[in-house]
């Protein structure tokens, strides 16, 4: 670039366009949310019923008192959603390069991987939850787990792993045949043109849906309480029990929500800076 270049009269037209344009949907942007914001209250305080649903979910006494306890079940809950986390990506990494490897030999593997995804993402996440959490400890097999807590994990790294399966699977299919050709012709054998060429375009390419389903994944870990571990929810609902009142739920779920929230606006950056790539923005 000339040292003497300078940005032209019409340049600086779009760009103090541009800046007058973001100024203005911003500001538009901020006056409805308000409104929107501000009407909402307006219409929920105002109902009959509000100064009922205000102590008996919005109680600051009862908040306080059950706030410390609900903490530390929670700790639980985030033990849970690592350990599954961890087990969730192996297991479905396995089960994706199972049915996409093209060898014959493979055929009764992929029949059970095939099964396995339809069975599991084929039912409710509750469900598994209560059959592996009853099903397993009655079966009486020796070595088998009976820890609430891996018993719980067992239940969402399988309910889980058949969805995450699917889009990893889905994201290696979206790579180009070219790039396999690539690395083929470069004298790489198929494992390694699958790992070192389509596997890491094709995890790239669905980091977004996959966080999206750990974001859930972090919720869900409330199902556990269906089984009896004490967690956020169990210890809420033990609370509501004792007391006749409902604000440990709210407790409860302002903890989920904070936990979920920085997860949730990652995965939006990651899909709005993927998009910005495929249209050559970024």
């Amino acid at each position: 670039m000339s040292a003497s270049w300078e940005v032209s009269a019409r340049q600086l037209e779009r760009l103090a366009f541009r800046r007058r344009r973001d100024r203005r949907r911003m500001t538009i942007a901020l006056v409805s949310t308000v409104v929107v914001l501000v009407g909402a209250w307006l219409l929920i305080t105002s109902a009959p019923g509000w100064d009922r649903v205000r102590e008996t979910y919005f109680d600051w006494d009862d908040a306080k008192a059950a706030f410390p306890d609900i903490a530390k079940a929670f700790v639980t809950n985030i033990k849970a959603f690592l350990v599954a986390e961890v087990l969730i990506l192996a297991l479905a990494l396995l089960v994706a390069i199972i049915r996409v490897v093209p060898s014959a030999w493979m055929a009764p593997l992929k029949v059970l991987a095939t099964i396995y995804t339809d069975v599991f993402r084929g039912t409710p996440t509750l469900l598994v939850v209560l059959l592996v959490g009853f099903g397993i400890p009655a079966l009486g097999l020796q070595g088998a787990p009976t820890s609430l807590f891996w018993l719980g994990v067992i239940a969402l790294t399988l309910s889980y792993g058949a969805y995450v399966a699917e889009v990893i699977r889905a994201g290696i299919l979206s790579v180009h045949p070219s790039q396999w050709a690539s690395g083929r012709s470069l004298g790489l054998s198929y494992g390694k043109t699958l790992r070192h060429v389509v596997l890491p375009q094709a995890l790239r390419r669905v980091t977004p849906p996959l966080l999206n389903d750990f974001v859930s994944l972090q919720k869900d870990t409330a199902l556990l309480s269906v089984i009896g571990l004490v967690e956020a929810l169990r210890q809420a609902q033990i609370f509501s029990s004792r007391d006749f009142v409902f604000t440990p739920y709210v407790v409860a779920a302002a903890f989920f929500i904070v936990a979920t929230i920085p997860l949730a606006r990652f995965t939006d950056w990651l899909s709005l800076r993927a998009a910005r790539r495929q249209s050559g923005a970024a």
